[in-house]
């Protein structure tokens, strides 16, 4: 029998769905060496802070949370017991050394592309060595080195699942840190890919999301020799029995090929939702920021994804204030929002990233003006996202049950259209897809009524002891 873990790991994710998948692959490189994951900071003998470098002032929100921490480092040593306090993801990436000196309690700090080297970390700090910093890019790839994922109960594993199939950014828009703290542009092969899914399908996981920093950039060595795209890795995915849905995130404008496009017609377990980032409705923001596609771009290839998958709804991510916008230029960018429809969005205030060829513009927005912008920016997707969700009352969706309400005898679970939606159900039905009536709808989900259950071969409303049940 394999030995009982004796140790504590505590992980802190912020930002991204990699940096949760990174995070679980940590927990699954570090369980050899007897680390058990907690979700009690106080209990750890490792503390590992997994960083993400796209908000605003992230360095510093670092350097916060180990000031908060460091009394259980304190508390550790008092006990006797050693504390273990590691930085990973992009902003250890960023700051390297500079993270030892301004913050000596940390005792290793590595990139998001080491964390497979963790035993040996590990083993030179369980040899006396203190801040140790790994923030390379090695030119054997971490997932060559990973071991298999850890039981279905890991925090990458359930019902819903992330599974990493590209990493690093070619693309250097003047305002992203990415390609400076992730690294060029890589693909895992597909053989590799295909076996992680068959895996997690068969630990009980219905829907997967591909992750990648430019996840439709994927271009990965096939079996038959050949390169795949995206497209074509997703209908192989497709065929793994138990496998009832599949996600990809987050797109580039420039990657989306007729390869995928076909992919969104053809493929029914391709859910009919896309998150594809345009940042700007200017050609002439656009330019500033590198991204190499104009506007009209933008609205040619809604309209081909639409007339691909009539259904599909989109997201997107805006960047208000970037340097030398102009009311004109804001105005390019509602009425691009007001011309596609947006089922969600995620907006914010342009900010600096040091290093970024953006920040050194003198021409920057002042603050009122970028808040003003947000406000009204905001309040349009705002308006769209609820029309969106409104539209949906009255309408049957099957539904993942993927998670635990906060109330007894409630579920929650994601539409197609990535909605949250709240049920009574009884607990058996977790992990499973239920056929779910829509009731109401809200700003940011849907209220629904369980109405038959496929994968539980019941048919017919849900018996009031069936509701009531924890």
């Amino acid at each position: 029998m394999p030995a009982v873990p004796s140790k504590k790991l505590y992980i802190k994710t912020y930002g991204c769905q990699m940096n949760v998948y990174d995070s679980a692959r940590m927990a699954d490189v570090l369980a050899p060496l007897g680390y058990a994951s907690t979700e009690d900071a106080a209990e750890a003998d490792f503390v590992i802070l997994n960083t993400c470098h796209i908000r605003e002032k992230a360095s510093e929100k670092v350097y916060s949370e180990l000031g908060r921490l460091r009394r259980l480092k304190d508390k550790g040593a008092a006990e006797g017991r050693r504390v273990i306090f590691g930085v990973a993801g992009c902003v250890a990436q960023a700051e390297g050394a500079e993270m030892v000196r301004r913050a000596p309690m940390v005792d290793l700090v590595f990139g998001p592309q080491t964390y497979h080297r963790l035993p040996e970390l590990v083993a030179r700090l369980d040899g006396g060595a203190r801040g140790l910093v790994d923030t390379d890019f090695p030119a054997d790839s971490k997932f060559d080195r990973l071991p298999e994922e850890s039981a279905p109960d890991g925090a990458n594993r359930g019902p819903a699942a992330f599974l990493s199939v590209q990493e690093g950014c070619d693309k250097f828009c003047s305002f992203c840190v990415v390609p400076y703290t992730r690294g060029a542009e890589f693909s895992r092969p597909v053989a590799d890919i295909v076996a992680e899914a068959q895996r997690m399908a068969a630990g009980g996981t219905r829907e997967i999301t591909l992750l990648g920093q430019n996840v439709n950039a994927y271009h990965g060595a096939a079996p038959d020799g050949a390169t795949w795209g995206l497209g074509r890795l997703l209908r192989r995915l497709a065929e793994i029995e138990g496998l009832a849905r599949l996600r990809y995130t987050t797109s580039h404008p420039r990657d989306m090929d007729a390869e995928l496009i076909a992919a969104h017609r053809d493929e029914p377990k391709l859910m009919p939702y896309l998150h594809l980032p345009v940042q700007a409705g200017s050609d002439r923001v656009l330019q500033a920021m590198n991204r190499k596609h104009t506007a009209e771009d933008y609205r040619r290839l809604v309209g081909a994804l639409r007339d691909a998958r009539p259904d599909l709804a989109l997201s997107g991510d805006f960047i208000v204030g970037f340097p030398g916008e102009r009311e004109r230029d804001f105005a390019d960018t509602l009425r691009l929002v007001t011309d596609v429809g947006y089922a969600q969005a995620y907006s914010f205030k342009y900010s600096p990233r040091p290093g970024t060829p953006a920040a050194g513009v003198a021409e920057q927005v002042p603050e009122e003006a970028k808040s003003e912008r947000l406000a009204a920016l905001q309040q349009l997707l705002g308006e769209q996202q609820l029309a969106f969700n409104r539209a949906k009352v009255g309408s049957r969706m099957s539904v993942l049950l993927d998670r635990r309400g906060k109330r007894a005898g409630q579920l929650l679970g994601r539409s197609p259209w990535m909605q949250s939606v709240p049920v009574a159900a009884p607990a058996r039905l977790l992990g499973t897809l239920a056929e779910v009536e829509i009731v109401e709808a809200h700003a940011n989900s849907l209220i629904g009524r369980v109405v038959t259950t496929g994968d539980e071969g019941h048919t017919g409303d849900l018996s009031e002891s069936d509701t009531e049940a924890a």
